[in-house]
Order: C-alpha cells, then structure tokens, then sequence
C-alpha cells in the first residue's frame, strides 16, 4: 500500500531566489542572523519576514529529539532540497513514498506590497516546480497564492497545476480578511476548475493579530497560528462555503486533530439557531480533511471525523511540537486504533484530498 506523507515542509534557502524573475531581483528576500546562532532569518520589503531558517546541527537536532521524545533529525540537504535524492532516500528509510510539501517562510506575511508578494511568491513556486521535476512523482506542493493581487493568484494557481502542484495554500486569515470574505471566491471557483484543494496549513498573514496573540505568550505559536486554523474550519461551515463550491475540497493541516470534537459539537448547537441542519459528517459531506497527529485521541476523533477525511503528516523539516518523521511508523503501531482506518489515513485519504 502506498504511503503519503500529508505535511511534509521545504526550508527555505537563498537558491530559492534565485528562481525569481531577473525584473523581480529588486524585492529578492536577504538572509539575515548567523549560522552560529543556529537562527537566521529572512528580511523582504524592509521588514524581518515568516519563520527562522534552520541551521541546527544533528547533534542539536538529537538533542532536541531526546528531549521531546520525536524524531526530528533531518539533513540540512534534505530540508533545503539542496540534496533532493538525499531527501528520496530519507523518504524510502521512512517508508514513505510521497510528501506533499508546505513552505515555510509563508506561514505568516511576507511583504505589505502587492508587487512584492506577488514576486516573492512566482519565484518559490518556481523553485517547487524545479523541485517536482526532479523528484520522480514522489515530491508534490502546494501553490502559494498572492493574493493581494488576484489576477496574479489566480495565474500562478494554473502555472502550479500545470507543474506537479497538488494543492493551494491560503492562511487562516490573510491581512484583514478570513476565508469566508467573497474576495476569495475567485479562487475558489479556479481552484475547483483545477481540481485543487484549498489548504489551510496552521499561519497567520495579518501582523498585527500575531504581535498581539504572541506578548507574555512565549511566541504564542498556539494562538497565533493553530487556533486560526481551527477558526477557519468553523467559520468555512457556519457560512456555507462548500455549499456554495460543491466541488472543492478543504484541508486543515499541521493544527493536530483534537479540536474536531469541540467544533463538530458547537456546530451542532449553532446550525439550528441559523435555520440549518449539521450533516451527521460534516467531515465527508464538505470534503474536508484534517493531519491528525500521533499523540491524538483518535479513537474519539474518529467518532465525529469518520474514517475518510483524517490524514497525517510528520512535519518533515521543522522541529516544532508538530514535527515527528516517525509519525507514521507510529500511527501504524498503535494497537487501539482499526487497521482499515489507519490505510486510509496512510493513502486513500490523502489520494481523495490532494487528487493523486
């Protein structure tokens, strides 16, 4: 049975840049801080930009696995995808034959310019692409979407598809607006055409909300990132949006699967105040789908998600309390759970999610 890593990560590196436009060169991101810090950091548009970049040794890497318990030791090469057969052998010891790969530096905004996003984000989809091409089908993507000019989304959403991308990103909220604004039906509506999921991987593009979630909080990476995408799941129902794109498919990755439970049962508090019904798996009946992480209470999850839309993922890449490359090594060893349910997490899931 094939084997689909749903949340796999590229690092970001300064070759990702160079697959800009030469005309885009001018808003080129700088790579900022020290590889002795073990930290650096992206600075575009005058403003330090999106997660830090990873320099970690493996022993640090170890270090950190020891402490937490989950296997976070990856190759610089293998993160960067400077080494791309590295990461395929990597891949083959893991027992996993496709990642689909999320960025990094989009997590959060990354410039207050249309004309910025809109090259920062041509130049990264270009890199994916480059990179699905020497992968050997074994290496998808989602597309990051600029969206603060539509017209240019919607142009690289089809440049994508045309080049090994099996998804679309979107943030939970993205500058002033959540994914229920009717700005974003145009890319609704294209990523249906394409046979497209929209995926919500945990972020957050609007800068103030982050500096305000993240004081006294110790980063607030709980409130600044999962929560929102937990917010948008909810919000995505109660306004009807699959309704309204009956094709299109949703998924909510990187934010664990706990939170189902709570949402599916204030939904089914909320739909009868506003004259609707809750299907009996609003899961399935809105094709949407959600990484679930090892550590969850699946046999309680799986109560309200059903078997068909939970997924995994292992964060490859990041050492966040997300990231867990054994994760689907384990999800196979846990006793508690049904076999069936497991091989549809593990590849029926993801396949029907990401049209593979």
């Amino acid at each position: 049975m094939p084997v689909i890593d749903s949340d796999a990560h590229v690092v970001e590196s300064e070759r990702t840049w160079d697959f800009m436009e030469q005309s885009d060169m001018q808003f080129r991101p700088v790579l900022m801080g020290s590889e002795e810090s073990g930290r650096q950091f992206w600075f575009v548009d005058g403003k330090i930009r999106g997660l830090a970049r990873s320099v970690l040794s493996t022993k640090k890497l170890e270090d950190i696995s020891r402490a937490t318990g989950r296997n976070v030791v990856t190759t610089q090469g293998a993160r960067d995808m400077e080494d791309i057969e590295g990461r395929l052998q990597h891949m083959d010891e893991l027992e996993i034959d496709i990642q689909v790969l999320h960025s990094t530096i989009f997590i959060q905004q990354v410039a207050d310019r249309p004309e910025v996003e809109v090259a920062v984000c041509r130049g990264y989809n270009r890199w994916l692409a480059d990179i699905w091409r020497q992968g050997k089908g074994r290496l998808r993507w989602s597309a990051a979407l600029p969206v603060m000019a539509m017209d240019e989304a919607l142009k690289e959403m089809r440049t994508a598809a045309e080049n090994g991308a099996c998804a679309a990103a979107l943030r939970p909220i993205e500058g002033g607006r959540l994914p229920t604004d009717p700005y974003f039906f145009p890319v609704y509506e294209e990523a249906s055409r394409l046979n497209l999921p929209m995926v919500f991987h945990i972020g957050n593009a609007n800068p103030e909300n982050c500096d305000l979630v993240s004081q006294y909080n110790n980063g607030g990476s709980f409130w600044k990132f999962r929560l929102p995408t937990v917010g948008a799941f909810h919000s995505l129902l109660m306004a009807g949006i699959p309704e309204m794109f009956p094709k299109l498919r949703f998924g909510f990755v990187e934010a664990s699967s706990q939170w189902v439970p709570y949402v599916i049962s204030d939904l089914r508090r909320r739909f009868p105040g506003v004259g609707k019904t809750l299907p009996d798996n609003p899961l399935k009946e809105n094709r949407m789908y959600v990484t679930c992480q090892t550590d969850d209470d699946l046999e309680w999850v799986l109560k309200y998600a059903g078997e068909d839309n939970l997924v995994i993922g292992t964060d490859y890449g990041h050492t966040d309390q997300s990231s867990e490359i054994e994760a689907i090594r384990h999800l196979r060893e846990n006793g508690d759970i049904n076999p069936s349910a497991i091989n549809k997490m593990l590849d029926d899931n993801p396949r029907a999610l990401y049209n593979l």
